[in-house]
């Protein structure tokens, strides 16, 4: 996904572009004028047909810019995602992190975490959720990325979030041992993370230890 408009601009054409142009220009006006506009707001119903326009490999980065541009609060998001079609939903969440949202679109993130559909698990352990969901909430949506098959590269913040997590090798070794006694593989991620949760190595530094001699009288 491309964050960038100059690059953007680069791959779209000359409709394209100039659609692109009218939609982040209704979505900054938007930003200035909260409230102003009635009903939905023009660069909503944009939102819903960035694909149409500016072709769907490109759909992501179109919609995340309009987001940002529009400077979208919790009810923008939560209205374009519980309206949206499943890549609507994704662009969602991966826009999450760019706005000031605080932990308030959580929800979203777990609504995601809940589905089957992978692009949105992929989506839902990004930057957002890794900044915000809880010890349990993680630990839950790592094992629902090694279930569904959602590779662990996707998960942000992997490493500094696994590091030394006790609980979360031994939610992984018990998956691992179910898998195991069902005949079924285990994923290679699985001891990929496992090896992320091994605390530092003790110290093996010995203390200097002084002898004192007592002299017999």
């Amino acid at each position: 996904m491309l964050t960038d408009r100059k690059e953007l601009d680069g791959l779209l054409r000359g409709a394209a572009r100039a659609w692109l142009d009218e939609a982040l220009a209704e979505a900054a006006h938007a930003a200035a004028h909260p409230g102003a506009d009635s009903g939905d707001p023009p660069w909503e119903l944009r939102f819903a047909s960035a694909g149409r326009h500016c072709g769907p490999e490109h759909a992501d980065s179109v919609r995340v810019l309009l987001l940002v541009e529009a400077r979208a609060g919790l009810s923008a998001v939560t209205r374009l995602y519980d309206r949206g079609t499943a890549a609507e939903r994704r662009a969602v969440l991966l826009a999450l992190h760019r706005l000031d949202l605080g932990a308030t679109a959580l929800p979203l993130v777990e609504d995601a975490l809940r589905a089957n559909d992978t692009r949105l698990v992929a989506a839902a352990v990004g930057p957002y959720g890794a900044a915000h969901l809880d010890a349990h909430g993680w630990r839950h949506a790592v094992l629902k990325c090694l279930f569904s098959g959602v590779p662990v590269e996707a998960l942000d913040r992997l490493a500094d979030r696994a590091h030394g997590d006790a609980e979360l090798a031994r939610m992984l070794s018990d998956f691992a041992d179910e898998r195991t006694a069902a005949g079924r593989v285990v994923p290679a991620g699985l001891r990929t993370v496992l090896a992320l949760t091994a605390p530092e190595p003790a110290s093996t530094l010995t203390p200097t230890s002084t002898s004192t001699s007592t002299e017999e009288s």
